[in-house]
């Protein structure tokens, strides 16, 4: 039997582990679950996750929530058929790879998807992306609505600073190497493609990535694999759902 993912393909956690599984040419079937959608969301997903987070994984008699475990699994499982350089192939590749899939984690994941999320609120044509901030404008908003506007712009502006500290980092190791780990595409730059990838696409935050020449370059090289398109193509509208 194919493994499944339950989850929406729009969701940063399920798009990363759905890339680690075209990478890996492992046959899943995704069960697309809106977990907004409270009440009405699949009996089965609930048995697996009953708090409604953004993602389950099963696979054999293993069920698994989080994505970073996920891909772990995946990795180490098939690490016979498909990319077999994604979790490295000795003990020293596997620690750097590590070490980077920990910074994407503790130090990466949570500024860029506050990015993301506050990009969700603020309004699409707002210039946020010059190094001075936005200006909301001021007629014809509701006082809450204004409130809510100038946290979101706030959250985005301190997100964007904790960020772009930490890709100064990424830009002096991208000079030295390819890709994060070494040499070649792994995990360690896989687990970054959801987020990043949003932020280069929106005008509002793309100027982070762009103004970083090695950053811009290993982005435009992750987010072009196979895998990734493939991913894209299931966050468009579901017309059937199919084992891949």
């Amino acid at each position: 039997m194919p493994a499944k993912v339950f989850g929406s393909p729009a969701s940063s956690e399920v798009a990363r582990v759905m890339t680690c599984l075209f990478e890996k040419d492992v046959e899943f079937q995704l069960i697309r679950v809106d977990s907004f959608r409270g009440p009405k969301r699949m009996p089965q997903y609930l048995k697996l996750q009953p708090h409604g987070e953004a993602l389950s994984f099963e696979d054999g008699g293993v069920t698994l929530v989080e994505s970073r475990k996920i891909l772990r699994h995946i990795a180490d499982k098939y690490k016979n058929q498909g990319n077999k350089d994604l979790f490295g192939p000795g003990a020293l590749e596997r620690a750097s790879i590590e070490q980077w899939l920990q910074t994407e984690a503790q130090s990466f994941d949570i500024p860029s998807a506050e990015m993301v999320y506050s990009l969700s609120y603020l309004p699409p044509d707002m210039p946020l992306d010059t190094g001075r901030g936005g200006l909301l404008p001021v007629g014809g908003m509701h006082p809450s609505h204004r409130q809510k506007m100038e946290e979101m712009l706030q959250r985005f502006e301190k997100s964007r600073k904790d960020l772009g500290k930490l890709l100064d980092i990424y830009e002096q190791r991208l000079g030295e190497e390819e890709f994060l780990a070494g040499s070649k595409f792994t995990l360690a730059d896989l687990s970054h493609l959801p987020n990043a990838d949003r932020l280069a696409a929106d005008p509002r935050s793309a100027r982070l990535i762009e103004s970083r020449k090695n950053v811009s370059r290993w982005l435009y090289t992750i987010s072009g694999r196979d895998s990734w398109r493939r991913v894209k193509e299931l966050q468009r509208p579901p017309s059937a759902e199919a084992p891949f």
